[in-house]
């Protein structure tokens, strides 16, 4: 993970910063496992609250020249900057950015119930609305392929690091333990 590219959502009148990052994150979901199958990963410098407005791919020169190099950009070249490849600088720290998953209440009341565990009256007594915790993590809202649902894609950056470990990155780009440079 020697190189990166930095693609940065634009200002725009008719979409918000989110949405637009949003869709730049589901067009790269789409081509990133097939064109280089878990090598790529993904971070957002300047998340916060959200994602933010920069999109960093980090890999090796030649799987980000693939990556780039599909077409998957069309359509969002008028509302984001993409970078050309540029070399991670001398000595950053390092990072995982790793997906966190959040069960909702009904997910969780559709498990007892489906599992036998709690019959459907148990389930709404036992796990109420009321109890679902907030979750202050920033996240993607991507439709799914699958099957047409929106969900949410948790985005988690775990406490830096000063030694890289190598690993494989999800088709969203995380990992629960590869690291990507962080400057």
């Amino acid at each position: 993970m020697d190189h990166y590219i930095d693609i940065r959502v634009l200002p725009d009148p008719e979409f918000k910063e989110t949405t637009l990052m949003n869709a730049l994150y589901a067009k790269l979901h789409r081509v990133l496992h097939k064109t280089t199958e878990g090598r790529v990963g993904v971070s957002f410098p300047h998340f916060n609250k959200n994602l933010g407005d920069i999109l960093r791919l980090h890999g090796t020169h030649q799987d980000l020249a693939l990556l780039i190099d599909q077409p998957w950009l069309q359509g969002l070249k008028d509302y984001c900057n993409a970078s050309d490849i540029l070399t991670v600088p001398t000595d950053p720290q390092y990072r995982v950015v790793r997906r966190k998953q959040i069960k909702s209440q009904h997910n969780k009341r559709a498990r007892s119930i489906n599992k036998g565990w709690l019959s459907e009256q148990q389930a709404l007594e036992q796990i109420p609305d009321e109890a679902q915790k907030p979750v202050k993590l920033p996240y993607a809202q991507i439709k799914s392929l699958s099957n047409g649902n929106v969900m949410r894609i948790y985005v988690e950056h775990q406490p830096l690091l000063t030694i890289p470990t190598p690993g494989l990155f999800s088709s969203y780009g995380l990992s629960t333990t590869a690291t990507v440079p962080w400057f």
